[in-house]
């Protein structure tokens, strides 16, 4: 018998979390006919929390309960009205369907954002990033590609049109993606034999790829701006490699100002782009990832979504991901240029260095020849004054009744004292020797540990 009680064990504590940020976005189930209006506003900590607040004053104007948990994910059906809020790491997106709009001959006539109380879009915290309508509308499964084709071109205010039909020609996608009179996009989805879940997961797609495609073209203006400077810094660098590469007389100090002054403003512009740039990268992997999954198939005579994408947005990436990439390698190359100069001005001043030790070893040799010459002249007058001294005691002793040879004393203890003087000089002359000498041996000490301990 198989025992199922397991409320022994011991669970991870995000085991239950886990289970459910597979479940965190689930797909809508939107009808057929339904006018959809979705929003993507960039906002901060404290705009995400505005906005929630907005979103329970939404509820207390509508006469509805307001919610009190600000989740990641979170649907409200409110009727005939459906509403859904969705926190990304960047961007914070609002989704308003309207499931019982008036049949009109227009589909953008009446959209997502209508039964709104009229000023409290206007004042939603947050900039706007993307916002576009969606019109699913039912279309015959007989009905004529080219009657329909003007009908769909007038919605989009004769703009040219981006369509396609995906999922096996299930239904038609339109856009134009550009803004309109309104200032918002216009997607419209003609269905023809998709589900309400079909339909949801189709919808879903198209504001992913709207929404993501924004994002991911929010760096290229930063990646324009910053090309030009980065070309002229390119340059600048060149012409000083070939002025290192050419040698002769240099102002050192000038050039790694230069460099220095480089390798700021390219960190500058890396500590801008850096998050930018990965982010733009991340935004187009899903935006090509949707794509494949719409399964489009071309509508004569027009673009589809996926080579609309491919023409238009790929090139964008690749300018970020160049600008990315010149930043990376200029970056580089300025660090191996101050290196160079590191190493030219490091050999300068072991130069430098070399002819002041050489100056001072002369220096050196010509102090101690003077120091021989005192040491000659030291010993020569304290033998002098000290045989001054003996001679006085010699005379005292001399006076005092003691009978000796005074001048043969005094002869004999000339030379005494003068060898005395000479052998006490250099015995301290020695000791100084010896103390240096150990002082030396042991600043050779240190450096050995030094050395072996860096290896």
């Amino acid at each position: 018998m198989i025992n199922d009680d397991i409320t022994g064990l011991q669970f991870h504590p995000l085991r239950d979390s886990l289970y459910e940020e597979m479940h965190s976005r689930p797909f809508q189930v939107i009808p057929s006919p339904a006018r959809v209006s979705h929003l993507a506003l960039m906002a901060d900590d404290i705009q995400r929390v505005s906005q929630f607040e907005h979103l329970q004053e939404l509820f207390e104007i509508l006469g509805a309960t307001p919610p009190t948990t600000d989740e990641v994910c979170a649907e409200y059906d409110l009727g005939a009205f459906r509403i859904r809020r969705e926190k990304h790491l960047e961007f914070t997106t609002y989704t308003f369907i309207h499931f019982d709009a008036p049949p009109r001959s227009d589909p953008f006539a009446s959209t997502g954002v209508t039964p709104l109380p009229s000023g409290w879009l206007e004042r939603l915290p947050g900039q706007v990033v993307t916002a576009f309508h969606l019109s699913v509308e039912d279309s015959g499964k007989s009905e004529d590609e080219k009657l329909m084709l003007p009908r769909v071109k007038s919605y989009f205010e004769g703009m040219r049109l981006v369509g396609s039909s995906p999922q096996q020609g299930d239904a038609r996608v339109w856009t134009s993606f550009r803004l309109h009179s309104d200032h918002f996009g216009r997607f419209l989805i003609c269905n023809k034999r998709m589900s309400d879940s079909q339909l949801g997961r189709l919808a879903q797609r198209l504001m992913e790829i709207e929404t993501y495609r924004l994002m991911t073209l929010i760096a290229l203006p930063l990646a324009r701006a910053c090309a030009p400077d980065l070309a002229k810094m390119d340059r600048q660098l060149a012409a000083l490699t070939q002025r290192l590469s050419e040698g002769g007389v240099i102002d050192e100090q000038a050039i790694l100002g230069e460099l220095t002054d480089m390798a700021a403003r390219v960190e500058d512009y890396r500590a801008k782009t850096t998050f930018r740039f990965t982010a733009t990268q991340a935004y187009h992997e899903l935006v090509l990832k949707r794509l494949a999954e719409l399964r489009e198939d071309e509508v004569s005579g027009h673009l589809t979504v996926t080579e609309f994408m491919t023409r238009r947005l790929t090139p964008a990436v690749r300018t970020c991901q160049s600008v990315g990439e010149r930043l990376e390698d200029m970056s580089k190359r300025i660090d191996r240029v101050s290196d160079m100069m590191r190493t030219r001005v490091e050999l300068s001043i072991q130069a430098q260095n070399q002819q002041l030790l050489a100056s001072m070893d002369r220096r050196s040799k010509i102090q101690l020849m003077m120091q021989h010459t005192v040491e000659g002249l030291s010993v020569a007058a304290i033998s002098y004054y000290s045989v001054g001294l003996i001679k006085l005691v010699m005379d005292a002793i001399y006076d005092s009744g003691v009978s000796f040879n005074k001048h043969l004393a005094l002869g004999v203890a000339v030379p005494v004292v003068i060898s005395s003087v000479w052998l006490a000089t250099r015995k301290i002359h020695k000791h100084f020797l010896a103390l240096a000498k150990e002082q030396r041996d042991a600043d050779l000490a240190d450096e050995k540990a030094r050395k072996e301990v860096s290896k």
